[in-house]
């Protein structure tokens, strides 16, 4: 019988990729990778691989998921281990659920390889903590747009809590979603938007909620990024001018 094996890629750096990730590799026949999963982990799968690029990101579609699931199944009649590669971790907006019943339901065994999540990882590489005693008891991940390409009825509840809010594929969304958490008095609140986290080409934004989509437009920024809306930015300026000033006492 079959496998197909889910694989979080974590969120870019391919050092940030699990060991039982590289073992999974290591035995793939099949590799379906996305568009932000780093090409370098491909160096782990065997050479004799077939290693395919399925897309999937936001302005980026290879395939459709419907293509995708089919392929999986191809696959999955002439070969053994099929490891579908996924950036971060295949259970945060990966879709992993819907190639799951697809593989399930053509008689395929399912293994699933958790792996960092861009939400948490991404920010913390900046010195961004998502939660911080005294500033804030949550956090939400929240996706920035829905199947139907509407901004998601989440993202107007999130903007009332007192929560660290993460915000993945919503670029396009952005100055609506500035709008709205302003609309609920945030718009003093600090913000940061990152492109390309925990890569050498990353770059990063900081600013406030009222004034970050213009400071983001400046700078240029595009996908892949993460919006991060709370607080704990602020955390980010301070650790590192603490870091700066250690530095200089040695």
């Amino acid at each position: 019988m079959s496998k197909l094996i889910l694989v979080g890629a974590g969120p870019g750096d391919p050092d940030l990729i699990t060991l039982k990730a590289i073992k999974a590799l290591q035995k793939a026949d099949v590799v379906l990778y996305d568009a932000l999963a780093n090409e370098a982990l491909l160096q782990y799968a065997d050479k004799a691989a077939v290693k395919q690029f399925v897309g999937k990101r936001f302005g980026c579609h290879a395939l459709s998921q419907s293509e995708i699931n089919h392929l999986i199944i191809d696959f999955g009649k002439r070969y053994h281990n099929i490891v579908r590669l996924k950036g971060g971790d295949p259970f945060v907006f990966g879709r992993a659920h819907e190639e799951i019943v697809a593989a399930t339901e053509a008689g395929m065994d399912i293994a699933i390889v958790p792996g960092i999540t861009s939400a948490i990882a991404v920010p913390a590489s900046k010195m961004i903590p998502v939660t911080c005693r005294g500033i804030n008891e949550s956090f939400w991940v929240v996706t920035g747009t829905t199947q139907t390409g509407d901004i998601s009825k989440d993202i107007y509840l999130a903007a009332q809590s007192s929560a660290t809010v993460i915000i993945l594929m919503a670029m396009s969304k952005l100055e609506t979603i500035a709008e709205i958490f302003a609309q609920y008095g945030k718009a003093e609140t600090a913000a940061a938007v990152i492109q390309n986290g925990t890569l050498p080409n990353e770059k990063m934004v900081t600013g406030k909620v009222k004034d970050i989509y213009f400071r983001v437009q400046h700078a240029e920024l595009e996908n892949p990024a993460i919006i991060i809306i709370g607080d704990v930015v602020n955390l980010q300026s301070l650790a590192v001018k603490q870091y700066l000033n250690q530095a200089a006492m040695i």
